[in-house]
């Protein structure tokens, strides 16, 4: 059966065997390399720098995917907690209705997962990193082997940081895996900000709390909706803010 590490980094190879080669896809395969070598039905990694930005780096599949965009579209979930608490989470779906009851009517109803775990990950680099593992079934979340899964992340952190040692990278943009297609998609919601700050005169937070409030209004992620404010599908001004909704 072999330890951690070898089935890890076995998992790893067959992961770039199916295609997923290139720096900027280094956590798409790790992401494929931990739901594969833990007893779990899907796998995220994500960051938050420390200006606060969140960024998905990879995930496993396209389910896993979509689960962290319901998260950042809410502004509140597991990862976000364990990112800013710095302490793992478990969670089944009376805890997911009870501490984060938007995240999880979002998950319940657009994806197979019932269950989270979320471990922080210490990768000074790039700010705070985490690791989601998503449950089909609630009850695997405390059958979740934690010794395994804190190892697992160890190996992805040490992957991460062997990456950016051994490439070349400019200061102000960080690691190629850092480049992610996930994270440039995200970066679409940081400049669409800007545009949505001057037309409402406010703050990027409540320009950020805008967007989720269309976003979550239209049931679609806040990704898609700042991409469209971008390309002037849009316009900045038709947005309303919260407490204006309705009125």
């Amino acid at each position: 059966m072999g330890t951690i590490a070898e089935r890890f980094g076995s998992a790893l190879d067959r992961a770039a065997d199916a295609g997923l080669t290139g720096p900027e896809l280094l956590p798409v395969r790790l992401m494929r390399a931990c739901a594969e070598t833990l007893p779990v039905d899907g796998a995220g990694l994500s960051v938050e720098d420390g200006s606060g930005r969140r960024l998905p780096l990879g995930a496993s599949s396209d389910d896993a995917a979509t689960a962290e965009r319901l998260q950042f579209t809410v502004g509140t979930g597991p990862c976000l907690a364990a990112h800013t608490h710095g302490e793992p989470v478990f969670a089944m779906t009376d805890d997911l209705r009870r501490r984060w009851l938007p995240f999880a009517e979002l998950l319940l109803a657009r994806t197979p997962y019932r269950g989270v775990v979320a471990l922080p990950l210490p990768l000074s680099l790039a700010g705070n990193v985490a690791i989601d593992l998503f449950l089909v079934d609630e009850t695997d979340v405390g059958r979740v082997p934690v010794f395994e899964a804190m190892s697992v992340g160890a190996l992805v952190t040490s992957a991460l940081s062997e990456a950016a040692i051994w490439s070349d990278w400019e200061p102000a943009s960080g690691p190629h895996w850092l480049r992610t297609p996930a994270a440039r998609r995200r970066a679409v919601v940081w400049e669409a900000l800007g545009q949505l700050s001057v037309a409402h005169r406010t703050d990027t937070r409540g320009a950020l709390d805008l967007l989720r409030a269309a976003a979550y209004a239209a049931g679609r992620s806040v990704d898609d909706v700042a991409a469209d404010v971008l390309s002037g599908r849009v316009e900045a001004t038709a947005l309303e803010l919260p407490e204006e909704t309705g009125t």
